[in-house]
């Protein structure tokens, strides 16, 4: 067994249960990377879009699964600053922690939310720049490696983000981010892009999503993962890699939507009205395919 299968049973083996039904209706975004707010803040181009998704979502009632790197704690050091930067996109996704309808799990660049430690300290509350109060934001949470999400059938998706195994991004992942922090970051704010995420080489993601596919393919079960940041969606009999690609798409937002027991690949852009007026514009890339369909094969 590789190393990838090795770390990603071990996260599957110490993954939460979480039932569904077609009556569940989730979302599942990853690689959002928030950052400070400066030029190597991959998020911003795409702030409006997420908060208009979040917008979305909550008003329809899904729940939120952020799938890790949804914070950008390898180049930053401190995550208030990135709260503060992105107050709105934070106050949105406490709505829905508020009401039980939000997961969030680490990735290599957020790892340091695994710890019990960091979430107490950074995770408990905000300070609104409107009221100038104290707001609570996620007190309590717990921030795993992983979830599975299970229906009545016991047919299984599996969740995680998809660093697992990786040298740099996983069992070094001290040294990555000493890396990313002191030597790339300098770089990506005159124009350089890391070799992590979008910037990372197509033949390195080719070799990532075959382990991926390869494990969910031995255990014949969907697995939805990000951290390639390219969306991944397989017909039933083509295999069951899924992924929800990134939100620091210079154009768009992906994600992944399961409802009345199906599942879809959607993108959120600007789009324009023939008044030539924007909108947050929401469009189906894939599906929807019921998620039975792959148990068949």
């Amino acid at each position: 067994m590789s190393a990838v299968s090795k770390r990603l049973q071990q996260a599957y083996d110490q993954a939460a249960v979480i039932p569904f039904d077609p009556s569940s209706r989730f979302v599942i975004m990853s690689d959002c990377h928030r950052g400070q707010g400066n030029a190597g803040d991959n998020f911003l181009p795409a702030q409006n879009l997420f908060f208009g998704a979040l917008e979305y979502y909550y008003d329809k009632g899904f729940t939120y699964i952020e799938l890790g790197d949804g914070d950008e704690l390898w180049e930053n050091r401190r995550m208030g600053s990135i709260i503060e930067i992105h107050n709105e996109a934070f106050g949105m996704m406490s709505k829905f922690y508020k009401e039980n309808r939000f997961y969030m799990l680490y990735g290599n660049h957020d790892m340091v939310k695994g710890r019990n430690s960091f979430s107490r300290k950074h995770c408990r509350g905000y300070r609104c720049p409107v009221s100038g109060y104290d707001l609570p934001l996620f007190p309590g949470i717990q921030i795993p490696e992983s979830l599975i999400l299970e229906d009545r059938e016991s047919r299984r998706l599996f969740l995680v983000h998809g660093h697992q195994g990786s040298l740099i991004n996983d069992r070094l992942w001290l040294l990555g981010r000493f890396l990313v922090r002191y030597f790339w970051r300098p770089l990506e704010l005159v124009g350089f892009l890391a070799p992590t995420g979008a910037g990372r080489p197509h033949k390195k993601k080719d070799r990532i999503e075959k382990e991926l596919a390869g494990f969910a393919k031995d255990k014949k079960q969907i697995m939805i993962a990000g951290h390639t940041h390219r969306p991944a969606f397989p017909q039933p009999g083509e295999g069951y890699y899924f992924n929800d690609g990134s939100c620091v798409h210079p154009r768009c937002i992906t994600a992944i939507e399961i409802e009345n027991g199906d599942i879809t690949l959607v993108k959120w852009l600007v789009s324009t009205r023939p008044d030539r007026t924007l909108f947050v514009d929401r469009q189906v890339l894939s599906g929807p395919v019921s998620i039975a369909a792959y148990f068949g094969q």
